[in-house]
């Protein structure tokens, strides 16, 4: 990476229904690589048609993608920026109005409606993360990041309150990890560049843990037998449930590079880099009106403010709200 800036991967509601690449998001996404991130990551991309979480969300789950995502690559690309596809199924957040049917997860879900995937469907969502990785390394990208959080399906089976299932991926920490493991351990073999991406609790239907920091630090040294390249992280809790320190104690097992993301500015970014608690920063809400972000934190520059009508606003606890330039849109 020529800087420490990542594009967080941003729900932007931008494609096609089918999945392929639509041109307004190959120019947002691509007028943000020439802004000047070090890497430009797209917003979490389907690897099952049954694994959509939002409208116009971009897909990996078919060799119809393949087109899309090659001019995406070669785009993002060509402006200096590493590119990187995050992969992801909504699990029992697919909404079955959107996906047209019962959305699947660890174990039924009441609330949601989902149904627990068969031993054997979670070997082909398994299979099917793979392929992605494989579509995503033929279109050219640099690399995939494993969407292992947020309460989508990764995240469901890793937590005992969203994993009620018995057999091999379900009970005992080591088996609701099983399905994690196996597609990094896949995935790995098929892109030079892999993330994973993770998050310390979540408050969504059955999105508890018992024992949430000790499962993400059980993960964090775990994941030193996986080739990642960085492991995301939040800060803290999205839905401001868990204000202790995460990122501590995860470095302190995790010996990779670590990213973290939710609401930094400038200064907190420099001391957190600058301390080696963090290796480097996700953006996401304050790129949203500010392409050109690494540009003005150079300079010392006032930032845009996100229009409030987005889906990401209002933004997380604590993030600041930027004064709009002069005679700036």
């Amino acid at each position: 990476m020529k800087n420490r800036f990542m594009l967080a991967p941003l729900t932007n509601w931008q494609s096609h229904e089918d999945g392929t690449l639509s041109e307004e998001e190959y120019h947002w996404l691509t007028m943000r690589a020439k802004g000047g991130f070090g890497l430009t990551m797209t917003c979490a991309a389907h690897v099952q048609e049954i694994g959509k979480g939002f409208p116009g969300q971009l897909g990996t789950f078919s060799d119809d993608h393949l087109p899309g995502l090659r001019r995406l690559a070669e785009g993002i690309k060509g402006y200096g920026s590493l590119s990187n596809v995050q992969l992801h199924h909504a699990g029992m957040r697919s909404p079955s109005e959107i996906i047209g049917q019962a959305p699947v997860s660890a174990s039924d879900d009441e609330e949601t409606g989902a149904r627990a995937l068969t031993t054997d469907e979670v070997r082909q969502l398994r299979d099917d993360f793979i392929a992605a990785a494989v579509r995503c390394d033929q279109a050219g990208f640099d690399g995939v990041e494993v969407h292992g959080a947020n309460g989508y399906l990764l995240d469901e089976f890793l937590r005992n309150g969203s994993n009620q299932r018995s057999g091999p991926y379900g009970g005992a920490l080591e088996n609701r990890a099983r399905l994690l493991f196996e597609v990094l351990e896949a995935v790995a073999g098929e892109t030079p560049l892999m993330g994973l991406r993770l998050s310390p609790l979540n408050s969504f239907n059955a999105m508890t843990d018992s024992d949430p920091i000790g499962l993400i630090t059980w993960l964090a040294h775990r994941l030193n037998n996986v080739p990642l390249a960085y492991l995301h992280l939040m800060r803290a809790d999205m839905f401001g449930q868990l204000h202790g320190d995460v990122l501590t104690p995860v470095r302190q097992q995790f010996k990779g590079a670590l990213v973290a993301n939710m609401g930094y500015t400038a200064e907190e970014a420099n001391a957190a880099i600058g301390t080696g608690a963090i290796d480097a920063v996700a953006f996401g809400t304050s790129f949203l009106a500010n392409p050109d972000l690494p540009e003005r934190f150079r300079r010392g520059a006032a930032l845009n403010t996100p229009d409030p009508a987005t889906f990401y606003s209002p933004g997380p606890a604590g993030y600041t709200d930027y004064p709009r330039l002069a005679n700036e849109t």
